[in-house]
């Protein structure tokens, strides 16, 4: 049961996280969520069960090394992505990054520098008393963590007045992520302190996630916590996701139209054909099909089909047929006069004369 819940919710932030890093790569936005998607689906397939006996195999209890390591990169990752939401990015961005950077040091040193580590499963509570570095190891993974769990609940509760929607929705969840998290790291305080009072103390397995309390807060809890996180980041690209699919359709749907106009009217044709996302791929393509239904003489009372009609029966080419008559070609004239009185009028309350350059302010 737990293997299924730790690697059911792996697997899923895995998706989520490489769905992300691909749009990310498009159009170069979100790698920060990408990253703490892949980390936390990563540390919940290192700490499962069946996992850990695979790598154990390697090096005892690399497994749990790997698992923390992974959710100490991830709620980095989180804390960066919060904070780009409610535009602090750059408030104590080197302090993340430098903290995280010691910490995983640490932490790694501390568990190397550890001799005598079980294999299977790793599992330190009989050895928090006679091994330091252990406790070294717990204490700078609970701070760690404790800081980086209190920064995403401060930043979403401060941000969340200001939002709505899926974002506010998105940013709930998160607060309560980080609820829930702060109790397993309670508890993994609590039950390291108990540990190293405990005189034999003993290996604490759980059958289930929810079996009993110390499992529920060391277990149940954390998959709790990263679903809820999973959940609360993909919440607000949703919109995105929805607004990117009709751009899509819309492109789909203009093509045809723009290619017609495109070959009958090259000079239409953008220099730049447009940015990475869609959403400027498809300015660039309405702008040029408005230049070429506006040199082909439709005008904007001119019912929809009418309009079909008359550019259908353009020529193909620049070259063919009879050039546009005057009427077709009144509307575009219209349209540069028009422009050119509101440009000249608006120079002039500007107090700019016409073929005036004004220069950058110093």
């Amino acid at each position: 049961m737990i293997d299924i819940l730790f690697v059911g919710v792996g697997l899923f932030a895995l998706a989520v996280g490489i769905w992300r890093a691909v749009r990310a790569r498009r159009t170069g936005a979100g790698t920060g969520l990408a990253v703490s998607l892949i980390a936390l689906g990563a540390a919940f397939c290192f700490l499962s069960n069946r996992a850990q006996l695979v790598e154990s195999e390697l090096y005892p209890s690399l497994g749990r090394l790997l698992s923390n390591l992974a959710t100490m990169v991830a709620a980095y990752g989180i804390g960066l992505t919060v904070a780009e939401i409610s535009g602090t990015r750059d408030r104590g961005g080197r302090l993340r990054l430098g903290a995280l950077g010691v910490a995983l040091v640490l932490l790694t040193a501390m568990f190397f520098s550890t001799a005598g580590l079980p294999r299977g499963i790793g599992v330190f509570d009989e050895l928090y008393r006679t091994h330091p570095t252990l406790v070294v190891y717990v204490f700078v993974y609970t701070v760690y963590l404790g800081f980086a769990v209190l920064d995403i609940g401060v930043v979403s509760a401060v941000t969340i007045r200001a939002s709505g929607g899926a974002l506010r929705a998105g940013l709930t969840l998160l607060l309560l992520a980080s609820a829930f998290a702060v109790a397993y790291l309670a508890g993994k305080v609590v039950a390291t302190i108990g540990a190293l009072q405990a005189e034999h103390p003993v290996k604490a397995l759980c059958r289930g996630p929810f079996s009993t309390l110390p499992c529920t807060l060391d277990v149940g809890f954390p998959a709790v916590s990263v679903l809820l996180i999973v959940v609360g980041l993909t919440i607000p690209s949703v919109p995105g996701l929805v607004a990117g699919r009709r751009d899509a359709k819309t492109l789909r749907l203009l093509r045809p139209l723009r290619t017609h106009l495109t070959r009958r009217f090259p000079e239409i044709v953008r220099i730049d054909p447009g940015g990475p996302s869609r959403r400027e791929r498809l300015l660039t393509a309405m702008s040029e099909t408005n230049d070429g239904l506006i040199l082909a003489g439709v005008t904007p009372e001119l019912p929809a089909a009418a309009a079909a009609r008359l550019v259908r029966d353009l020529p193909d080419e620049p070259g063919e047929g009879e050039p546009p008559s005057a009427a077709e070609a009144e509307p575009f004239a219209a349209d540069v006069a028009r422009l050119r009185a509101i440009a000249q009028a608006y120079r002039k309350l500007d107090g700019t004369a016409v073929g005036e350059v004004s220069s950058p302010a110093r």
